[in-house]
């Protein structure tokens, strides 16, 4: 049993007082030919996992709430068994766990997203002011931003290099890397498109080739378990300083 893991434990053991929850959240989509629909999930759950071990061994209690492991997915409906779930939908069940934390007093989170297009920081504006509970946020795999460009020769956006590589670290048996392809994606007819001056949702079955965007060939598990390693270091302080931290009336300042 592991003590962090709120599915795992009795009545018995939640008595215990629990200040700070973390709340993983992921998709079911395509991932090209050589990594798993539920890659998302998978990292944000395992990474979760890990930032509540090293805090719990320095003595703090964080609490692992259940993985959310479904998404938003309206542009990428092309592909097989795509599984969608609106922003507003995803938006509902998370205020309604935010509802649940503050009624047992559990008045910290931290919702560390597996999936680029999950967007909840409308979400944390719209709850400012609302609830008593601290909510925060982070894509784990912008933590490391500072460093990919060191670590990762291809950082592509979907199932790439970076993506690929933290498979290959943490659920290694799913990973069919001899399948890969390169990554490459189709340029829209409009330059306003491709240089980034206008936003789309973009099809992605039409912008992509295999749902993988940036070449994936060059990853390896030790790059990916160099990345999550300082994931869950930067992750676990922030949470263990979350923790020991009083919500006085200038709080987070």
């Amino acid at each position: 049993m592991n003590p962090w893991r709120l599915q795992e434990l009795t009545l018995k053991e939640t008595q215990k007082k629990y200040k700070v929850a973390i709340l993983p959240v992921g998709s079911t989509e395509a991932h090209g030919y050589h990594v798993p629909y539920g890659s998302d999930a998978f990292h944000s759950t395992v990474i979760a996992e890990r930032v509540c071990s090293e805090a719990w061994k320095k003595g703090s209690r964080i609490l692992l709430l259940p993985t959310v492991p479904y998404g938003v997915q309206g542009n990428t409906m092309g592909f097989p068994l795509t599984i969608n779930v609106q922003q507003s939908v995803l938006d509902s069940l998370v205020t309604d766990i935010i509802q649940s934390l503050e009624h047992h007093r559990v008045m910290k989170l931290l919702i560390i997203n597996g999936h680029g297009g999950n967007d909840f920081k409308p979400l944390l504006r719209t709850l400012y002011g609302k609830t008593k509970v601290f909510v925060s946020l982070a894509d784990w795999w912008k933590v490391g931003n500072d460093v990919l460009k060191k670590t990762f020769e291809n950082v592509g956006e979907h199932a790439d290099e970076l993506e690929t590589s933290v498979d290959l670290a943490l659920i290694g048996h799913l990973v069919h890397l001899e399948n890969a392809g390169v990554g490459s994606v189709r340029s829209s007819k409009f330059e306003a498109i491709n240089k980034g001056w206008v936003a789309i949702a973009r099809p992605w079955h039409l912008f992509t080739k295999d749902s993988t965007v940036g070449d994936p060939r060059k990853a390896t598990k030790a790059k990916g378990e160099a990345y999550v390693q300082l994931v869950v270091a930067r992750l676990a302080k922030y949470v263990i300083d979350l923790e020991k931290s009083r919500m006085d009336a200038r709080f987070p300042y």
